[in-house]
């Protein structure tokens, strides 16, 4: 697999603890919107026993001149490391990875159902669908805790505002807790609330990703809801 330098540009915290790498894209890097790759620190301070690099989905479209990737931070080597990464700082990429990218028929509803830092991916697949093709529908259900958690919220939010086949559903488990006021849907997503946007179920293509919990959730309720197999696209973010 090719491997590439970069050097980081600038980074942004998306949400609450939630940081956004934005790297200039080698003109001989290619990938399709929904890809990962492999990020890789140079001579790192500190390391422990998950080494030195993350396997981290490319948040970016393919169309952006910039590469992109956002992590949640948590107590660990290589988060702390990353976190303290100033602009000038090289890394280095290995990649692209992954099957989980959009269907070839640009005719296909499709739905998003993710939680978390899951919204990575689906960002890139999301942006670049819009883009090709206005007005194709897609769906995206996008469950978080609060508000301060939910990353690319209000870029989703806008996105789908401009685009009359996009549907942003986003919802709340702790919205209580938020200090901000929530207006959207609260709790999980289920059955009853994809009934609510959804004419049929049983149509779309859907993307599935983010906890291995959610994953398998999500895929169980489509299965018994008479959602084919081979309509479900699934990718577990474990350990991140």
């Amino acid at each position: 697999m090719a491997s590439y330098q970069l050097t980081l540009k600038r980074k942004q915290r998306v949400a609450e603890d939630t940081l956004a790498l934005y790297f200039d894209k080698p003109d001989d890097f290619g990938f399709k919107a929904g890809q990962c790759a492999r990020l890789l620190l140079v001579d790192p301070p500190e390391t422990d026993e998950e080494g030195n690099g993350r396997i981290l989905s490319l948040a970016s479209t393919p169309a952006e001149s910039e590469l992109m990737v956002a992590t949640r931070i948590r107590d660990s080597a290589f988060k702390r490391v990353i976190s303290a990464l100033e602009p000038g700082a090289d890394v280095t990429l290995k990649g692209p990875y992954g099957d989980f990218t959009l269907p070839v028929d640009v005719t296909r509803e499709l739905v998003f159902i993710t939680g978390g830092i899951g919204i990575t991916p689906v960002r890139s697949m999301l942006l670049q669908a819009v883009a090709e093709h206005k007005g194709r529908k897609m769906t995206l259900f996008y469950a978080n805790r609060r508000p301060e958690d939910a990353a690319f919220l209000d870029e989703l939010t806008q996105v789908c505002a401009d685009d009359p086949g996009c549907t942003l559903v986003a919802t709340m488990s702790q919205a209580e807790q938020s200090a901000q006021h929530w207006q959207g849907e609260r709790g999980y997503v289920d059955r009853a609330m994809l009934a609510r946007y959804l004419t049929d179920l049983t149509r779309p293509v859907y993307y599935l990703d983010g906890p291995p919990g959610l994953v398998v959730a999500m895929k169980t309720m489509l299965v018994d809801a008479g959602v084919a197999e081979d309509q479900l696209r699934t990718e577990e973010f474990a350990g991140y």
